[in-house]
This record gives structure tokens, sequence and C-alpha cells, in this order.
């Protein structure tokens, strides 16, 4: 697999239609999984994956696999320009936060949701609450990471994942009742 895709990245670097093709086909399903969790809906999610897939066949010439998998480098393009189309849609709130309370989360209500139900939920966050949220909770970023690729502080990167616990349990115990 591995190496059909090295021989695919090198036919797309010569400008080969087909594998472009081929190469799309072969990481839509992977791509949109990361998009749909940033976007609001299913059309955004599309409009980032193209940006996605036009910026990655521009700079293909500029991967290089000894300082990493293609499935990572096409995952940060995807992010960066998931966050671009989230800065598009909202304004960050230049709040200073230094200390954000822990909301008291109920485990149970969350485990007992379905997985779909809560990225819908996920998805009707705030613009900048659902971007905070999904690049710590599913993509592991450390706060400092999110203020850095967000251009907010970690205290309001803090808060904003607070705000969407708190909104994400509220809408899951209104489900549940």
């Amino acid at each position: 697999m591995e190496q059909e895709l090295h021989h695919i990245i090198i036919e797309c670097r010569s400008g080969n239609r087909r594998a472009q093709e081929q190469l799309y086909r072969q990481l839509y399903g992977f791509a949109m999984a990361i998009a749909i969790r940033y976007a609001a809906d299913t059309h955004e999610a599309a409009d980032i994956l193209t940006q996605a897939f036009v910026k990655m066949f521009r700079s293909i010439h500029t991967f290089d696999d000894t300082k990493g998998n293609f499935h990572g480098w096409l995952k940060r393009i995807i992010i960066n320009e998931s966050l671009d189309h989230i800065k598009q849609r909202s304004r960050f709130s230049s709040l200073e936060l230094d200390t954000v309370e822990e909301p008291v989360v109920n485990n149970d209500i969350i485990e007992k949701t379905d997985a779909a139900a809560i990225l819908e939920l996920v998805r009707q966050l705030p613009p900048a609450t659902h971007a905070v949220f999904v690049l710590y909770a599913i993509d592991g970023y450390t706060h400092k990471e999110i203020g850095g690729q967000l251009g907010i502080s970690e205290g309001t990167s803090k808060w904003h994942l607070s705000e969407a616990r708190k909104i994400l349990q509220q809408k899951i115990t209104a489900i549940k009742n």
C-alpha cells in the first residue's frame, strides 16, 4: 500500500492527471473524516476539502517522505484549511483568561450518547469554541499549540474548551431528559 502511494505521489509530481484523480479517490474518506470534524456542515466540509486538495496538489513537490508520512502531511493541510474557514466564519475573542473553572461533566450521560449525535452537537458550538474543542479533544493539541494556531492566549483556549464542555453537557442532558 505505501509503495503504491509512493508511486502515485511521484506520478502526481509529474502532473499526471490520472494519478491525481487516483490519489484524490484513495484519500477522500481519510480527508473528509478530518474536515467534517471542523466544519459546520457537510457543505462546508466539502469546501474545506476542495481547497485542501488544491493546496496539496500545488505543493506536492515539497512533500519529503524522509520527514514524515503523507497522511500526516495531508492532515496538517486539511487542519490549516479548516482553521482558515473557521477564522472567516467568526472572530476570536481576545479575552485574556488565566483561570478557568472546569465544569463537572457527567460521563455516564456522555457514554450513553451516540457518537454521531455528539458530533452533530459539536458542530452546533460557536465557531471558535468548536475549533478549540476539536483541536484539543479530538486531535490532541495542547492549549499552547491551539493558541498559536488560532492567535489566542492559552487562557482563552482553556475558556473555549470549558465552554464547549459545558454547552455539550447541557445539550446532552436535554436530549436524555
